[in-house]
């Protein structure tokens, strides 16, 4: 297959990229190609398909709602999907309110402005936001400018606005000072909370972008107790994290955090419809309740609470509630592959969360350019593996519903390609 002559593929530089694979369908965690290949998606497709692909129960969902209702301006209108996921998502979270948006991007942004506008609701100039250095949080301006400045930012880096920054420290088996590294930082966090903050965002438990970076709970649980008495909100960014993949059904409550937003999207649906949430706390709902029209939150997308993706959500749910153990069991199935993969001498910093485990290769700079993340990538689809590595960190992120032995071909095609390196 050629470069079609009229797409434009996302972080995609085709000068020197290898040409798209075609693809014809998917079932379960296997990518069917044109070519005739079958394809393990070790990646749940940049991380939504949650279940698997073309799962019957969404699909059937998703058809039942389309021959009902498909849409409504959801500024003038409600309609049970939406009513329903919102009832279950907050008694899910803690968070008693949802705003509705498009994706993980907007999903952040939409957090941000609410806590933003919420200060200054309550006639509060508090100015400064906190985030963790090494964050990514979406490729929207708000979303970009609370991220960590790196390649993806640098072009619009005068258009962004300032954030305080705290060390993220990131841990892995056999680490040595971490509780040295956690105190540094928890250091710098009192220090900066000592500027009057509005909010801090973080990634619970796991930094996916920037290299599955995994912190401890106990950490987490330190930076919540600094936030609550500075006064200071605390967002999750659960793009990534959320519906089951730390191992939990929310990386928050496996932290045993208690956020004031919640971000929401990717395994939102299953991975059939593009759709984000953001969940709120009463209080802060309260606080754009007003006669005047200035305290309005005037935010809005074209698609809020589209009924199809409520309807893919809600069967999503389903799944995830009637089978707990896909999740909370699957740490236990990547330790034992990941103890035999980390014996090899260019296997380093392995660590595992939930679903996802990663490791590090010491091929080269520690840099999301390292070629030989496109090396693995080749080498594994030659084992009928796809996989997405960030520069030399290698992760796998499969659907919930991988088998053993497809998860055991993973490992397989992973330990034959680090072999294959010079």
């Amino acid at each position: 297959m050629s470069w079609h002559p009229h797409l434009w593929h996302p972080t995609t530089q085709v000068a020197v990229a290898p040409e798209p694979l075609r693809v014809l369908g998917a079932r379960g965690c296997l990518l069917e190609l044109e070519d005739g290949r079958r394809l393990i998606d070790a990646i749940s497709s940049w991380w939504v398909t949650l279940h698997g692909h073309a799962e019957p129960s969404i699909a059937a969902a998703i058809g039942r709602q389309a021959l009902e209702l498909e849409q409504v301006i959801f500024a003038n209108f409600s309609h049970g999907p939406a009513e329903q996921l919102a009832t279950r998502l907050a008694a899910l979270t803690g968070l008693n309110r949802l705003f509705f948006s498009d994706n993980g991007s907007t999903a952040v942004e939409v957090a941000l402005k609410i806590a933003w506008q919420w200060w200054r609701n309550q006639g509060s100039d508090r100015r400064q936001l906190i985030a963790f250095e090494g964050a990514y949080h979406g490729d929207t301006f708000g979303a970009m400018a609370l991220g960590d400045r790196s390649i993806f930012t640098d072009p619009y880096d005068a258009l962004l606005f300032d954030v305080a920054r705290i060390p993220w420290p990131h841990t892995h088996w056999g680490d040595e000072n971490l509780e040295q590294r956690e105190a540094e930082s928890l250091r710098q966090l009192e220090i900066a909370l000592q500027t009057p903050t509005a909010a801090l965002i973080v990634e619970p438990l796991i930094q996916g972008a920037s290299g599955m970076r995994m912190v401890r709970a106990s950490f987490l649980r330190e930076v919540q107790k600094l936030l609550k008495a500075s006064g200071a909100l605390l967002i999750a960014d659960e793009v990534m994290a959320g519906f089951g993949r730390t191992g939990s059904l929310f990386a928050s409550q496996r932290a045993a955090l208690q956020p004031d937003l919640m971000a929401l999207s990717k395994g939102l649906t299953g991975g059939f419809l593009p759709m984000g949430a953001t969940m709120a706390s009463e209080r802060l709902y309260q606080g754009f309740i007003s006669e005047n029209p200035s305290h309005t939150f005037f935010h809005g997308h074209s698609f809020t609470a589209n009924p199809l993706g409520c309807a893919a959500a809600l069967a999503s749910l389903d799944l995830l509630q009637q089978n707990p153990e896909r999740f909370q069991q699957f740490e236990a199935r990547h330790i034992p592959q990941l103890e035999q993969l980390s014996l090899h001498s260019q296997v380093a910093r392995v660590r595992c969360l939930g679903t996802m485990a990663a490791f590090e290769l010491e091929s080269g700079a520690n840099s999301y350019l390292n070629p030989v993340g496109r090396l693995i990538q080749r080498l594994c689809l030659e084992k009928g593996v796809f996989l997405r590595p960030l520069g030399n960190v290698v992760y796998l992120l499969p659907p919930l519903g991988i088998s053993d032995s497809q998860l055991q071909q993973c490992y397989g095609a992973l330990e034959w390609a680090i072999s294959q390196l010079p």
